[in-house]
């Protein structure tokens, strides 16, 4: 495990009070880690989530799904819509 020093402005601080507390953490390096791995969840590409790979089958099987050759087809659609 690395130890890291590190100068917190107060909002800073008080937001990982916050965070140590709502969660029952035991200390600000608990609440770190789960800060910073939330941010990565939140982060990652929507394809690569399962949710949205089923909503998007789920489109593509009920026929709601349009495909385009060309992006002038879809501008096309959108200003005609």
């Amino acid at each position: 495990m690395v130890q890291a020093l590190l100068n917190l402005d107060n909002n800073t601080n008080r937001i990982l009070n916050f965070v140590k507390a709502k969660y029952d953490f035991n200390d600000k390096s608990e609440a770190v880690s789960f800060v910073v791995d939330y941010f990565i969840e939140m982060q990652k590409d929507p394809e690569l989530k399962p949710e949205f790979m089923t909503k998007l089958k789920n489109l593509e099987k009920k026929g709601k799904f349009t495909g385009y050759k060309s992006l002038s087809k879809l501008r096309d659609e959108l200003e005609n819509a």
